[in-house]
């Protein structure tokens, strides 16, 4: 198994994760965009828009290469030689605010010393917590978890716990999921093959992962003070994204595409002064279950 089929594998999930998405939206479909790297490598940026369900989303497919650069040594810890990367990365913003944000990626990492890791992770961004919703979508990434080793899903969803965190806010970003990163047989007890099936499985189980959080919210009816909830989350996102994600920062200092690299972005967020939600609101309910770690599972 070389970087050629890893990356050949990632693209046609990506056709694949897109063809399932349109049939749950049901009414638009994916837009296709290729694109080169000056630099080497290039890849091809899916994005679907006004859709029944889905407002904007992304499903992004990249393998790029070439020699390290000095902001990417500065900046990501890396030494002088070339590297190569390949992955997926999605994410989806739903009309409707009692279906969440959701967002996975999942990458691979060559330096032409011959050091390789993996990375990747899928979490969900609910504009209102609905705690049974929450327990099912950490019990489908336990139960994949398990199938590859019975300690990944506690090691995974803490390191996604940590990630996923908002430090200038003191807040999460949603309910978490599962993050990983650096990931090889030097520091696991699988092959890389194992490691690559365990990538290929997380993001094979997104449509139907997502399909189901989003058919138990996307038929309920909302309020323009609920969509204004919504645009205040999706600022939260926002923030996030840009100050403190790994794979916005790898991105813009490799020299990726700017466009793809910022389809994460929301098509409309807002941010109100000193916001204080109403007192025993569903607001305040989701606020105070975004300001601690929880076991979803013993929930």
């Amino acid at each position: 198994m070389n970087k050629e089929e890893i990356a050949a594998d990632f693209k046609a999930l990506q056709q694949e994760i897109c063809i399932g998405l349109e049939n749950l939206d049901g009414k638009a479909f994916f837009r296709s965009d290729e694109w080169v790297r000056p630099e080497g490598g290039g890849g091809r940026t899916n994005t679907i828009i006004e859709g029944a369900v889905l407002e904007k989303g992304g499903v992004a497919f990249s393998a790029v290469h070439g020699p390290v650069s000095e902001a990417m040594m500065k900046q990501l810890g890396m030494s002088e030689g070339n590297f190569f990367a390949t992955g997926i990365s999605i994410v989806l913003h739903p009309i409707n605010p009692h279906v969440p944000i959701i967002h996975m990626n999942v990458r691979y990492f060559e330096l032409d010393n011959g050091t390789y890791w993996f990375g990747g992770g899928i979490d969900l961004t609910p504009h209102y917590i609905v705690k049974d919703q929450a327990v099912l979508f950490h019990q489908r990434l336990k139960d994949i978890c398990d199938r590859f080793d019975v300690a990944f899903y506690p090691k995974h969803k803490a390191w996604a716990d940590d990630y996923f965190h908002i430090p200038h806010r003191g807040e999460s970003r949603g309910i978490g999921g599962i993050f990983f990163d650096h990931l090889s047989d030097k520091n696991s007890n699988l092959t890389k093959a194992e490691i690559f099936n365990y990538c290929k499985t997380l993001a094979g189980s997104f449509v139907a992962i997502y399909s189901e959080q989003a058919l138990l919210g996307k038929d309920q009816n909302y309020s323009q003070d609920q969509i204004a909830w919504r645009n205040l989350r999706r600022g939260r996102y926002v923030e996030f994204n840009l100050v403190h994600d790994r794979g916005t920062k790898f991105g813009l200092y490799s020299g990726g595409r700017t466009e793809s690299i910022l389809m994460s972005m929301p098509p409309l967020a807002n941010w109100e002064y000193d916001y204080q939600p109403v007192k025993d609101s569903k607001e305040e309910e989701t606020l105070q279950l975004l300001r601690q770690k929880i076991d979803w599972l013993s929930f």
